[in-house]
């Protein structure tokens, strides 16, 4: 047995930690009216839950929530969530929990809804369920939330210590939604490929390799399964995509972190939250358009013709599932020079994430990039 004073333990102890991970909720029930099944799973968290969402989500969730709420005799707060997820928004809803003395927050909803939801239990220290209500996006699994201001402009994100202890995926609560929103959602999640191959494909580290290959997965399931989808909402194979866009989603996230997470595309999402006139359209809109824009940056600035023939692919999947393939698409066809720019500069302000690309991108060039998505393949040049 070694000594206490060895060498070698010392050398051990003296490395530095890693970072703490947070790949994945405690808990997950997922299935057809699992919501009505999820009682004693939900009580087992708190008795006083603030049960945060919008408007219209909180007067959907109300009938499928009240039932459990009087089984299990708790007491429960229902706060929406105004004008946006935001700063101020939160500290409303903080005084709202203090006031109630809530021990538990359940969110309900779509991105923000549920964003807003993990921000709040993580500042006042409470178990946090999320109930996503769409396929739209990962947010029910992520331990992340992004923050807008009150106008719906996005400001930064927030990187959580935790996933949410509980998320409950009910399959028909999904089906619910319009069939918009999961199209959304497959634009938000396919986008994970494009961009963990480029700022995380050359990487040796396990848990990264594991993320972008499972990216890889994630991209053939939406290209093999999304049509026949859509067209059969409920079915075994729409299952699989709400899966693939909520579930494995997160996952990647999860396991690879924030390298693995954005790129050019959620950057030119962000730089397009900063114009009114995009407000309309989806967070996976926005993505899927900007997927778009990065493969063009790679053609124009690379030379990529495997960006090209990208894009080409994708413009067709765009088509047959009607996703966003240009700047019309998403409101934006009499956007002026000075609004383009505007969007542009934001997008590649200085801690954006654009700069993982493995060359320089300026708001020039991305300009450029952002009025020729549809331009014919093979026409590198701008």
């Amino acid at each position: 047995m070694e000594p206490l004073s060895s060498p070698l333990l010392t050398k051990t102890t003296m490395i530095s930690p890693t970072p703490a991970l947070s790949i994945a909720p405690a808990q997950v029930i997922r299935g057809v009216d699992r919501l009505a099944e999820a009682g004693e799973a939900i009580a087992a968290f708190g008795s006083r839950p603030v049960i945060v969402g919008g408007d219209r989500t909180l007067k959907l969730i109300q009938p499928h929530l009240q039932p459990i709420i009087e089984t299990h005799q708790l007491k429960a707060n229902w706060a929406n969530y105004t004008p946006d997820c935001s700063e101020s928004s939160l500290e409303k809803l903080q005084q709202i929990c203090a006031d109630h003395q809530g021990d538990l927050v359940i969110g309900v909803g779509g991105g923000k809804s549920l964003d807003i939801a993990k921000l709040l239990a993580y500042r006042t220290r409470v178990p946090i369920i999320t109930i996503p209500t769409s396929g739209a996006t990962c947010a029910a699994w992520t331990a992340l939330s992004n923050i807008y201001t009150n106008e719906g402009a996005f400001l930064y994100d927030v990187g959580l210590a935790k996933c949410p202890d509980l998320l409950i995926l009910d399959y028909s609560l999904i089906q619910t939604a319009p069939q918009r929103t999961l199209i959304a959602g497959i634009g938000d999640a396919i986008a994970k490929w494009y961009e963990a191959s480029v700022s995380s494909g050359h990487s040796e580290e396990t848990l990264i390799v594991a993320a972008v290959q499972q990216a890889r997965v994630l991209r053939d399931i939406l290209f093999q399964k999304s049509v026949a989808a859509l067209s059969e909402p409920g079915s075994q194979t729409w299952r699989e995509v709400v899966d693939a866009t909520v579930l494995l989603a997160g996952a990647i996230g999860g396991l690879g972190g924030a390298q693995c997470r954005t790129v050019a595309a959620h950057a030119v999402h962000n730089g397009l939250t900063h114009l009114c006139a995009t407000h309309k359209t989806l967070h996976g809109e926005k993505v899927a358009y900007g997927i778009l824009v990065q493969l063009r940056l790679e053609e124009m600035l690379q030379g990529n013709q495997l960006a090209a023939s990208a894009r080409g692919q994708l413009l067709k999947f765009y088509s047959d599932i009607r996703l966003p393939q240009t700047l019309a698409d998403l409101g934006l066809g009499n956007i002026t020079l000075a609004q383009l720019r505007h969007g542009a500069e934001i997008a590649c302000g200085e801690k954006s994430d654009i700069h993982r690309l493995p060359f320089k991108v300026c708001p020039e060039s991305l300009m450029a990039a952002m009025v020729s998505t549809t331009v014919p393949v093979g026409a590198i040049k701008s």
